[in-house]
């Protein structure tokens, strides 16, 4: 599997670097996923910007990101710039479970923002 990472302070970028997200991937995914978290990655941002189809598998492994962050903080999808990839999240109704966020840099700035909106709520909590 070809991806690259960016690894920030307050954020990690996965890029797949495929053009197919399926049964022969999915498994290598989800492992870096856990990987992630068990590394203590607050958020990611998983990069599908290369990748044109995605089938059965590749949505599991996407569902599983969603519920290892649900709790740690946001798992953000970006690049979903090919019709296939739209059309099977659309089909799916995966729109109305995942925060998909149309650019990489859109979804840093979310990220930002919902970095202060918690800093602010712990404070006001205390």
């Amino acid at each position: 599997m070809k991806f690259s990472t960016d690894k920030q302070e307050k954020y990690t970028i996965i890029k797949l670097e495929e053009d197919h997200l399926n049964s022969v991937l999915a498994p290598n995914l989800k492992s870096e996923f856990v990987f992630y978290y068990n590394e203590g990655v607050k958020n990611l941002i998983l990069d599908l910007s290369d990748v044109k189809f995605v089938d059965s598998s590749g949505l599991s492994s996407i569902l599983v990101a969603d519920r290892l962050w649900k709790n740690l903080g946001a798992f953000i999808l970006t690049g979903i710039n090919h019709v296939a990839v739209k059309k099977l999240i659309e089909i799916s109704r995966l729109s109305t479970v995942l925060k998909i966020i149309p650019t990489v840099q859109e979804s840093i700035d979310y990220i930002q923002m919902d970095e202060i909106e918690r800093e602010l709520s712990s404070q006001k909590s205390d």
